[in-house]
């Protein structure tokens, strides 16, 4: 598994362009999957530190239970709709990350008591559009493969 670092050393564009949408916006999405199998989507806040990008969760909440249970994740960067008429420039996209969380220990000083996890991350994918803004711009890269290209009508 890949730490933050590891990406940005990997696929330095890519990570940069993921980090800027991702610290865009204060509120993500988070997708972990119930003791069932069936998937939970929740509210988080993430942060890159000493090249990691680390999240938390309450106290007995169920996202730290189903990390626990199954680390595996997405994320997703806040997403907002492209302007009318919208370009590369005017439309900044969003970002997703895959991965599984590493629990790293109790937070127990700060604001709010919880769990402290950092991210080995197993896939990230940006989402734009192409320079002239007429075709959705897909660029991915996941642990040993690389970066992507695609670009979709």
């Amino acid at each position: 598994m890949a730490s933050w670092k590891d990406v940005e050393e990997q696929a330095p564009e890519l990570a940069a362009r993921a980090r800027l949408l991702l610290d865009a916006h204060k509120h993500k999405t988070i997708a972990t999957l119930r003791a069932d199998g069936s998937p939970r989507i929740s509210g988080i806040e993430t942060e890159f530190t000493d090249g990691e990008l680390t999240f938390g969760s309450m106290p007995h909440a169920r996202k730290g239970a189903d990390l626990h249970r199954d680390p595996r994740f997405a994320l997703h960067s806040a997403s907002v709709d492209p302007p009318e008429g919208a370009t590369a420039a005017t439309w900044p996209g969003d970002a997703k990350i895959a991965g599984r969380a590493v629990w790293t220990g109790a937070i127990e000083d700060g604001p709010a008591a919880g769990e402290s996890f950092r991210a080995d991350v197993t896939e990230i994918v940006v989402t734009g559009l192409n320079e002239a803004g007429d075709r959705l711009l897909v660029e991915f890269w996941r642990e040993g493969a690389g970066v992507r290209r695609v670009e979709r009508e």
